[in-house]
């Protein structure tokens, strides 16, 4: 099967789309579209990394470069929301983050506890994690953890997850060329599904930050300046 043409045709939709976007700009196009997915997720990066996977498996690139570039696109979308959090301190940052579209303060909450309980840890493991994933690079640079350190977790943590994910897309590559269509779908249903849902919670007063969100942490002169 030609990939590059399926993924051209229409037939492909958001995978078909991503397909030839990292098919004509190679692993480079990886990094970005993870380094996108992680600042503003638009896109799971399981199906970046799967669609790159199906590439690797047509023999289109190469797999460590497409490896490193996906890490590094991790990486510097985590230094991003370290700094949020450097800067902002913890009451501001979480305040930031729980006016983001799409996310809930009890998300938020759910990721500041996460670190709370696991430390460092928690940026290594966090990777992995589902919304904790995202935004756990906050409350790394909130107690200003050595950035060489969360270089380092996050680097590993990182090279771990994509490098699972790639690899299920390699070994998968023509279960997945056959389900494009299906991914396609379950996409564009919870996409429609996150709009309606966000809709109707700002039509309805629900979204409006709860008064106390964020005052069971610590206050410092980050906070106040």
């Amino acid at each position: 099967m030609d990939l590059l043409a399926a993924a051209s045709s229409d037939e492909g939709g958001i995978t078909g789309f991503l397909l030839d976007l990292i098919d004509s700009l190679g692993p480079i196009g990886v990094g970005i579209a993870i380094l996108a997915e992680t600042v503003v997720p638009p896109i799971p990066s399981e199906v970046v990394l799967g669609a790159a996977g199906v590439l690797i498996n047509a023999g289109r690139m190469d797999l460590i470069p497409v490896i490193l570039f996906a890490t590094l696109g991790s990486l510097l979308g985590a230094v991003f929301f370290y700094y949020v959090g450097r800067a902002l301190g913890p009451r501001r940052s979480h305040a930031f983050l729980d006016r983001l579209p799409l996310v809930e303060t009890e998300d938020v909450d759910k990721t500041f506890a996460w670190f709370e309980r696991h430390g460092r840890a928690a940026v290594f493991f966090g990777r992995m994690v589902p919304i904790v994933r995202s935004f756990v690079s906050v409350p790394a640079g909130v107690v200003r953890m050595p950035i060489w350190q969360f270089l380092l977790y996050t680097a590993a943590g990182s090279l771990l997850w994509n490098s699972l994910l790639i690899g299920l897309g390699v070994a998968l590559g023509d279960v997945v060329y056959d389900y494009l269509d299906l991914i396609d779908y379950v996409i564009y249903a919870a996409v429609a599904g996150a709009v309606v849902w966000f809709a109707w919670r700002r039509l309805s007063g629900k979204h409006r930050r709860p008064r106390d969100a964020g005052k069971h942490l610590p206050v410092d002169e980050r906070d106040e300046a």
